[in-house]
């Protein structure tokens, strides 16, 4: 019962996608009795989970760049793929100009083209028919946008934990320097 009383997390959710939920603290004393910790022990327990916080949040927006970066080259491939099929649907030929190297662009006539070589990555290039790589363009940003969404999620769930580990830090600390003055004003008297 103590326990409960000392900590509780938010929602009763004990982590998300492997973060840990940080416990609030109310009652002190019985949160220390109840992890059998020292004050400097549970201070220096705080700090280290608010560390790990930290270097979650720094790995989970290098993520979140990442996927903001790859959002707008999706949609760009799609529309890219929609003015090739528009333009064999009026049966014109497509100019584009494209880089060879730093420096030297040249210039194409695309006409009546039936297929698409998509870049996957990894030094890895597949053609694919016009229709496929509308299909697989068109289902990777909606994936990409899915684990934004979620990645956003779960970097507001990390700054609440932080904060709540933050709280608890002041929280024990406080109560420790409330409980030296009380023993200085014991000894005084």
């Amino acid at each position: 019962m103590a326990a409960a009383a000392s900590a509780s997390t938010p929602q009763g959710v004990a982590e998300r996608r492997g973060i840990p939920a940080a416990a609030f603290v109310e009652d002190v004393e019985a949160y220390l009795r109840q992890a059998g910790l020292d004050v400097n022990s549970a201070l220096a327990f705080l700090q280290e989970r608010l560390q790990q916080y930290k270097i979650v949040e720094m790995k989970l927006l290098a993520q979140q760049r990442d996927l903001q970066a790859k959002i707008p080259d999706i949609e760009k491939c799609l529309d890219i793929v929609a003015a090739l099929q528009a333009k064999k649907a009026l049966g014109e030929a497509l100019i584009a100009d494209f880089e060879l190297s730093e420096g030297i662009y040249s210039r194409a006539k695309i006409e009546d083209t039936d297929s698409v070589c998509l870049w996957l990555g990894a030094n890895v290039m597949l053609e694919y028919s016009c229709d496929e790589a509308n299909a697989l363009l068109k289902k990777n940003l909606e994936n990409a946008k899915a684990s934004l969404e979620i990645l956003v999620a779960d970097l507001q769930f990390l700054r609440d934990q932080q904060t709540i580990t933050q709280v608890t830090i002041a929280r024990v600390f406080n109560w420790d320097v409330h409980q030296r003055r009380s023993k200085q004003a014991v000894k005084e008297t």
